[in-house]
């Protein structure tokens, strides 16, 4: 009788400890971007998922023995942070090469090119990104003699800050054997002098004759530039990524770091638009939250044009200060619709780099080509940035069933010098949030990182304010195109979630999805505007897990 009164209380305590939390998190100002339960004080996670939102006395009720209790000291906590649109190992890279971000000048470029050059053996690349000559005194492409006077041992490569354009030096041009004869590639431009030479800038696909040069990185350089980047993105509260184009081997590198255990971000990842990949892809089929939530493949990136900083955007009229020249179509209209119906018949998502307005209608009407041939309800298609957008098109999205994937930080990056390149008429047309809201779609948020800072929560402020970090301009650029807060903090987590098939995963703070969460140190979704970019990250947790924590840098 003894036995199996004991043996019945054994089952029972196991089944207690079972139920109890293995984390509670109290005293928090929760927002939860769910509208069923939007603020909360408390939640509990239990082997990686959320069990309870909402009260400290729900929370507590199952909190156990060997549960850890976090308190959050009426700290800040929202969903983890997603940025819809970047680049993972782009960001690896340029966290290990010259850094040109917020160069003022081309002789700072130059300066710190040569830098990097001394401590380099003769003949190696040296390569570097960041540059934007719209932030220079002189707003014109740079040339590279000076480069080249400066550094004449080394072949150097520098990509422009969009990823559309590079600068090279004389020994670059000479190693890829590119001279005033070499004609302007398919989708690419040379940039060149009165004389027909090269000046040194290579833009959209011209900057290939100069980057098949350059040995693709080995196996291990893919690991620790992974692991880089994965570790910054946590740094500033990201739990999760849309990965805009990776081809095979990078995959193949995600998969072995999320296998060990080191992938702490949720990455879907968008495979590059090549024929191969997509035909690997295709023939393996979509899969969804591998190693533990990890890795989702079934997305495929297209590039359409190229960015607006390097005149690259396809524009309907010509550029306002080259009239001359309305941009480069990267992809054959036909090929789009074609892959649309290859994706939509094999289960996938098309997402299209579509940048100026002529781009994104072209992507618009193979779209809708596509569902004529297979009609798919829930296709969910992406136009990746739609920066530019004639005012007949912004309804066409909902229309359609097209998701908007854009970047704040683009905008309040690009103001200063759109209205030169594209003028003012059309000006009016660009980062149309409020127009494609009003519309009936939704706007998931991005950096386009390494493009732009990797800390979302400037994308964030410039839905809210339309500004940039110093309060410019007054009132806001365009302020009707504005997002409240709440939008703001969805497009951050919900939407990007509903862009990628998460939704039931991920995205809100709610009992059964995965507990991502980030706490701050400010309440973004109170403070007065000015005082948004002043909020910190303390703790990224990731299903259920610290993988950044503030103190510990």
């Amino acid at each position: 009788m003894l036995r199996s009164a004991l043996a019945l209380w054994a089952v029972a305590l196991t089944a207690r400890l079972a139920a109890q939390a293995d984390l509670v998190v109290l005293n928090a100002r929760i927002y939860t971007a769910d509208p069923n339960r939007p603020l909360a004080e408390a939640l509990a996670v239990r082997d990686g998922r959320l069990v309870f939102v909402g009260s400290a006395r729900g929370a507590l009720a199952l909190a156990g023995p060997r549960t850890q209790r976090l308190d959050a000291a009426g700290r800040t906590v929202i969903p983890g942070m997603v940025d819809a649109h970047a680049h993972l190992l782009g960001l690896g890279q340029a966290l290990r090469t010259v850094d040109l971000v917020g160069t003022r000048s081309f002789d700072e470029v130059i300066a710190r090119v040569r830098a990097q050059a001394a401590r380099t053996p003769a003949g190696e690349w040296v390569r570097g990104r960041g540059w934007d000559q719209n932030d220079w005194p002189d707003t014109r492409f740079p040339t590279h003699e000076a480069l080249s006077r400066a550094v004449p041992d080394h072949p150097v490569y520098l990509t422009r800050v969009d990823g559309h354009a590079a600068v090279v030096n004389a020994k670059a041009l000479a190693l890829a054997g590119v001279t005033a004869a070499t004609p302007d590639p398919s989708g690419g431009r040379i940039i060149r002098d009165a004389a027909g030479a090269p000046t040194g800038v290579l833009v959209d696909s011209a900057t290939s004759l100069v980057g098949r040069l350059i040995a693709a990185p080995s196996r291990a350089e893919l690991r620790a530039r992974t692991l880089a980047a994965i570790a910054e993105a946590n740094r500033w509260g990201l739990t999760g990524i849309h990965d805009a184009g990776v081809d095979l081997a990078g995959i193949a590198v995600y998969g072995e770091l999320a296998r060990e255990g080191h992938f702490d971000l949720r990455d879907y990842v968008m495979v590059r638009g090549d024929d191969s990949t997509i035909a690997a892809s295709v023939r393996r089929g979509p899969q969804q939250g591998l190693y533990d939530g990890r890795l989702w493949l079934r997305a495929i990136k297209l590039v359409a044009d190229g960015a607006l900083g390097s005149r690259g955007a396809a524009l309907l009229e010509p550029y306002a200060d080259e009239p001359s020249h309305n941009g480069l179509l990267l992809q054959e209209p036909g090929r789009i619709r074609r892959v649309a119906v290859q994706a939509l018949r094999s289960g996938f998502q098309l997402n299209v780099h579509a940048i100026g307005d002529r781009a994104n209608r072209l992507v618009l009407d193979a779209f809708e080509a596509a569902l004529r041939e297979v009609p798919v309800a829930d296709h969910r298609f992406r136009v990746e940035h739609a920066q530019i957008l004639h005012h007949d098109d912004i309804p066409r999205f909902a229309q359609l069933d097209v998701i908007p994937s854009m970047q704040g930080s683009h905008q309040s990056s690009d103001m200063y010098w759109v209205p030169n390149r594209i003028g003012w008429a059309r000006a009016l047309g660009t980062y149309a949030w409020r127009s494609l809201l009003q519309s009936g779609v939704v706007i998931p948020n991005g950096s386009d990182f390494p493009v732009e800072a990797v800390n979302p929560l400037i994308s964030f402020h410039a839905f809210v304010t339309r500004q940039d970090g110093a309060g410019f301009p007054a009132g806001g650029w365009f302020p009707a195109q504005r997002t409240t807060r709440e939008e703001a903090l969805l497009s951050v987590t919900l939407w990007p979630a509903y862009a990628a098939f998460m939704e039931q995963d991920a995205g809100s703070l709610t009992a059964g999805k995965y507990a991502d969460f980030v706490v701050l140190t400010r309440d973004i979704m109170t403070v007065p505007p000015e005082e948004i970019l002043e909020a910190t990250v303390v703790l990224t947790v990731l299903g259920g897990r610290v993988v950044y924590r503030r103190d510990q840098e």
